[in-house]
């Protein structure tokens, strides 16, 4: 099954979601911008660690292996440093074998309007005044949380976990229960509007080009019973029964299905990412990301009703 090129999956990264420059970041911020400059220019040849994104990006090129000749997985650097200072990670991305071969250096411009130069699907970045900038303007962005996981090497499979309302589709049903504060009316009102899909959220448009890659996947896997799956996608949301019919009908209606669908309803999400080990959890509330995000690489959406007004949670 030949891959359609015109489908090209791109996600956007900056430079401190892909290697660990917090004491860079820490300099300039203390010091400067000549005072991190110098640090840069100085320090080209040293190879910082890996960031919180790395684990997720290391794999997801790995995707490119289904069609190699296509080449249809693209990374692509979106940075505010100045194009001298970007050397030093350029140099990192070759080291550590990393098949990235765009990067855009804005010397302190912002970098999420180049998304759509690049056709990305997401961009992650770990400035969150800029994040929150982005998607206010209806970009598909997310801000990287610090994580302390150690990333196991020898295992290639990607796994990548969403929350559903706020991420993945609207937040028509969150707004709701904000309006109501009560968990029965909100679940009378999805039972009433079951068989009506909840319009695409933020991420939707890359959970359907992740699935292309997983159902093809799933059949190479049964095709091959020694093939290990390289993309598992999960869903772990706060709901419960009876309100997960409108999320299935949702997903059902664009021919969609996750690998894993785990239905909360009131358990903290912690105790299910910890076994699933996700390389990126996406969610729109911090509320719900503060309690993982040092073990699980978190991503915090913010988008919709959870994000107005200082209200997180």
């Amino acid at each position: 099954m030949p891959y359609p090129i015109e489908k090209k999956f791109v996600v956007a990264v900056s430079s401190t979601v892909l290697f660990d420059l917090s004491y860079e970041h820490a300099l300039y911020m203390e010091q400067g911008l000549e005072a991190f400059r110098r640090y840069q220019h100085e320090h080209r040849d040293d190879l910082p660690k890996p960031g919180t994104g790395f684990p997720f990006i290391r794999r997801l090129l790995l995707l490119n292996q289904m069609y190699p000749e296509e080449h249809p997985v693209d990374v692509v650097i979106l940075s505010r440093y100045h194009a001298d200072d970007g050397m030093r990670v350029l140099a990192a991305v070759r080291e550590y074998g990393l098949d990235i071969t765009r990067a855009f250096f804005m010397a302190g411009r912002k970098p999420y309007p180049f998304m759509e130069s690049v056709n990305a699907t997401l961009y992650l970045s770990t400035n969150a005044e800029q994040v929150r900038e982005a998607v206010a303007l209806g970009y598909p962005a997310g801000h990287v949380l610090p994580c302390e996981a150690v990333d196991d090497e020898q295992d290639d499979q990607l796994r990548i976990a969403f929350d559903f309302d706020g991420v993945l589709v609207d937040d028509e049903a969150e707004k709701v229960y904000k309006q109501t504060q009560d968990l029965d009316k909100f679940r009378q009102y999805e039972l009433e509007n079951r068989d009506r899909p909840l319009k695409s959220g933020p991420l939707m448009p890359l959970f359907q080009q992740l699935a292309y890659f997983q159902k093809l996947d799933s059949q190479r896997a049964q095709d091959d019973s020694g093939r290990k799956r390289l993309l598992r996608i999960s869903i772990v949301t706060a709901r419960g029964a009876p309100a997960h019919e409108r999320l299935n009908n949702t997903l059902s209606s664009l021919g969609l299905e996750a690998d894993e669908v785990f239905l909360m309803g009131g358990i903290e999400k912690k105790r299910v990412l910890d076994i699933l080990k996700p390389h990126l959890f996406f969610d729109d509330q911090l509320a719900h990301l503060q309690p993982v995000a040092r073990s699980t690489p978190s991503v915090h959406i913010p988008f919709g009703i959870a994000n107005r007004g200082g209200e997180d949670s």
